[in-house]
């Protein structure tokens, strides 16, 4: 297994001259953080369709072994809601993620509090989701004649693609849905939203993701020691192939039995510059390396 612990996002104002060396260009932010830290996500793509060119600097940039997490395009799951998708799915997957190459991690799709659980829809969302780079691509060159220009389909090499999906409804505690998302392999986003947004710890694939926006305010509290060694614990379980003991679950059906899950964790906690040292902490905490590639 490999656990990956970063954070969401990598541009922030307040983090300039705390986290980020006092003088440092912002162009340069990147290339310090992907140094500090095994992976990020990116957050642009959830605001609007990047181009190629984005992609293939952010590769640049990055050191060997690094990883990026991608977050899927909103206006797929907050203003179309999963319906009519199948063009803007190929629009995303055709924008420039096969720039990363190597360093393409999970896919994130975060829907937002007024979306409720809707099965056929959400099942139909889930089989377009493709599993490997080669599925991409065939699904990338059906993007919409308003991208022509601002594609890249030059995939290097076939490789496995993994989802998470967050969500903030409460319908969304739901047998059906837990089923729904193990039938895909896709991972339910642990969530940690200081109880703003329901919280559930079902394991749905073959990895994990976390997300932790803060245990107490929402974007702004850092994780205090206590917090870090129980997440550690959490993840220790996790990785091993297990489940932590006292794991809040909707489905009563435990997951397929593994030997061992990959792990990813993103830091949210932006507004007061807590992210990336708590990512730290979290890493120190569970005895691996802050170097790029993850630990095993």
């Amino acid at each position: 297994m490999a656990i990956f612990i970063g954070i969401s996002g990598w541009r922030y104002v307040p983090w300039r001259g705390v986290f980020y060396p006092k003088g440092l260009a912002q162009a340069r932010e990147l290339d310090y953080a992907s140094r500090q830290l095994p992976t990020i996500e990116i957050n642009g793509s959830f605001y609007s369709l990047q181009r190629p060119e984005s992609y293939a600097a952010w590769y640049a940039a990055t050191p060997p072994g690094f990883l990026f997490a991608v977050k899927g395009n909103r206006f797929i799951t907050h203003m179309l809601k999963l319906k009519e998708i199948e063009g803007p799915l190929a629009n995303v997957l055709a924008s420039g993620i096969f720039e990363l190459r190597e360093k393409l991690g999970p896919f994130l799709w975060q829907f937002p509090e007024m979306v409720k659980f809707d099965h056929e829809r959400f099942e139909h969302f889930l089989s377009l989701l493709p599993q490997d780079t080669e599925a991409a691509l065939a699904r990338a060159l059906e993007y919409q004649p308003r991208m022509e220009g601002k594609v890249s389909l030059a995939m290097d090499a076939k490789r496995p693609m993994r989802h998470a999906v967050e969500v903030r409804h409460e319908s969304f505690r739901d047998e059906r849905f837990i089923a729904l998302l193990r039938k895909y392999n896709v991972a339910l986003v642990v969530a940690d939203t200081a109880g703003k947004w329901p919280y559930m710890e079902d394991v749905t694939a073959d990895f994990m993701y976390l997300r932790l926006h803060g245990d107490e305010e929402l974007y702004a509290s850092g994780y205090g020691d206590a917090a870090i060694e129980r997440w550690a614990g959490k993840i220790r379980a996790w990785s091993m192939g297990g489940q932590p003991e006292d794991g809040v679950r909707v489905s009563p059906k435990a997951p397929a039995r593994r030997k061992s899950r990959d792990v990813y964790v993103y830091f949210d906690n932006d507004i007061k510059v807590h992210a990336p040292y708590d990512a730290k902490r979290l890493i120190e905490a569970l005895g691996l390396d802050t170097a790029p590639g993850g630990t095993s």
